[in-house]
């Protein structure tokens, strides 16, 4: 008898649309002022005006709240991202970029350990009832592989780093080689971001080769890593 044809997976509809509008709300804003006669290099320095403001307006508070709201907020879905690259510009003067690194690492535990748990135990029939709807089979981390699947989610590209957090919890892969290898591979690319983003923002053209250097040898690094753990399992099913 022909097996039976897979199930076709469903169009996350939700994200499609916030990358929409977003987008839209972009092109018009840009399409806006050029139709008042502003020329390209205009809108650019309005953008960066509106970004400096908001740098401004990010000061204002303390590193305390900074740091706080970088170890709780990509939990609910905001890009971990924007933290790591604004950290050295916002606040390397005050604390000096060591403390900048040190808090900030501090707070990227933080986050993928809540994450774990909430997935994990929290908020686990609210994600289990989730990923079922939008159509994806739930993970789960057979004995001996779960090593396996950590380093194949973490140096997975494109996949959100909270949605690999939940992911990894849901697989309810062991708690002690989630830490260490969460640690392992996200860790370092995390710092050398956060050096990224202050040399760039602050114009030093030799620091921005450097780091960029450092994260392509790390993403080149954690490919290889990707690659020996799928032939590894590729091996073990056959």
């Amino acid at each position: 008898m022909p097996s039976e044809a897979p199930a076709a997976k469903k169009i996350p509809w939700v994200k499609l649309t916030v990358v929409a509008a977003v987008l839209v709300g972009v092109a018009v804003l840009v399409a806006a002022l050029l139709l008042r006669g502003s020329s390209w290099h205009e809108v650019l320095d309005r953008g960066r005006s509106l970004a400096d403001q908001g740098m401004a307006l990010i000061r204002s508070a303390s590193p305390l709240v900074f740091f706080i709201c970088m170890a709780l907020l990509p939990a609910l879905g905001v890009p971990v991202l924007a933290f790591i690259l604004s950290a050295g510009p916002l606040w390397a003067e005050k604390l000096g970029m060591g403390q900048v690194i040190l808090f900030s690492l501090l707070a990227l535990t933080v986050n993928f350990t809540l994450t774990y748990f909430l997935a994990r135990w929290a908020l686990r029939p609210l994600l289990t009832k989730l990923v079922t709807r939008l159509g994806y089979k739930l993970p789960r981390a057979e004995e001996g592989d779960a090593t396996g699947l950590i380093v194949i989610m973490r140096v997975t590209q494109g996949i959100p780093y909270c949605v690999q957090n939940y992911l990894l919890g849901l697989a309810e892969v062991p708690f002690g080689k989630y830490f260490r290898w969460t640690a392992l591979l996200s860790l370092p690319q995390n710092v050398a971001a956060i050096l990224f983003g202050e040399a760039l923002i602050n114009g030093k053209g030799k620091t921005v080769a450097m780091v960029a250097g450092l994260l392509v040898a790390l993403v080149a690094v954690t490919h290889l890593v990707r690659r020996h753990y799928a032939n590894k399992n590729k091996s073990a099913a056959a």
